[in-house]
């Protein structure tokens, strides 16, 4: 148990009281009522509860929009678990997102980091270059059939200019992760795939989120445009793309990003 997990006696077990309020996946989360009021999250991955932990005090440190870290598991508790305090907030309507998302995602990506990939729980990357190939190895030893289209990523990222300083990277951006509070401050949830990467990757998997069939409305969320970075953009957006066809489990998700990849055959 690390030193977080002392505060008022959490020790990441389901109080009887708790409400379930969702389950995903992979992860499982309770609301829990009592002196202190928090959400408790336990993950299937203990990779991923350690890199909530970690993307979360990053972000108190820098005072950045994101939940309050009360307390997180060790690496040998079963399940891994995080305690992130109670929010008095909505999801922010789909007609505002990309609106009231400008802001808190400036501030996160000024954030730097000193490596490329997650924060915790994972390899760490000397460079922006590295990472990217090592996902879409990944992507295609898990869909052989994407094979083809995963090498002309490789080639289109060898051939792009990826001298990149590394900031902090939601990496899961997506209607309902943006909260608004009663005094109109925005914030951001769920950070167990944070990164520190490119922030135009950030924006391409916003683009898949949204379902776009063209990343280009996204591109005025960048905070440094660049002469190159549309370009990035849609290479970083077939990347998720390619992502979602090899790995997603939904079958309607997984046809639809592969029926946008030329060459790709996934059924």
């Amino acid at each position: 148990m690390s030193p977080d997990s002392a505060m008022d006696g959490i020790d990441g077990r389901v109080p009887p009281s708790a409400r379930e309020i969702t389950t995903g996946q992979a992860n499982r989360v309770w609301s829990v009522e009592g002196p202190t009021q928090y959400i408790l999250k336990h993950y299937g991955d203990p990779s991923r509860a350690a890199n909530e932990a970690a993307a979360l005090r990053l972000l108190t440190s820098h005072r950045a929009p994101c939940p309050q870290l009360l307390a997180a598991s060790s690496g040998s508790s079963t399940p891994s678990w995080t305690a992130q305090a109670a929010l008095h907030a909505k999801p922010v309507p789909i007609d505002r997102f990309l609106v009231d998302l400008t802001e808190p995602l400036a501030a996160i990506h000024r954030i730097p980091g000193t490596h490329f990939g997650r924060l915790a729980g994972a390899r760490q990357h000397h460079s922006w270059t590295d990472y990217l190939h090592d996902r879409l190895r990944m992507y295609a030893a898990s869909a052989p059939s994407l094979r083809a289209v995963a090498r002309l990523l490789h080639q289109e990222v060898d051939a792009s200019d990826n001298a990149i300083q590394p900031v902090l990277l939601h990496h899961d951006l997506q209607p309902g992760h943006l909260l608004r509070e009663p005094a109109g401050s925005r914030l951001l949830i769920d950070w167990e795939l944070a990164i520190f990467g490119d922030q135009r990757s950030d924006l391409a998997r916003l683009a898949v989120r949204l379902g776009l069939d063209d990343p280009t409305p996204v591109f005025a969320l960048a905070s440094q445009p660049g002469a190159t970075a549309e370009g990035r953009l849609h290479l970083y957006w077939r990347i998720h793309l390619l992502a979602d066809a090899a790995l997603s489990t939904d079958r309607v998700v997984r046809e639809r990003a592969a029926g946008r990849l030329p060459g790709s055959n996934v059924t």
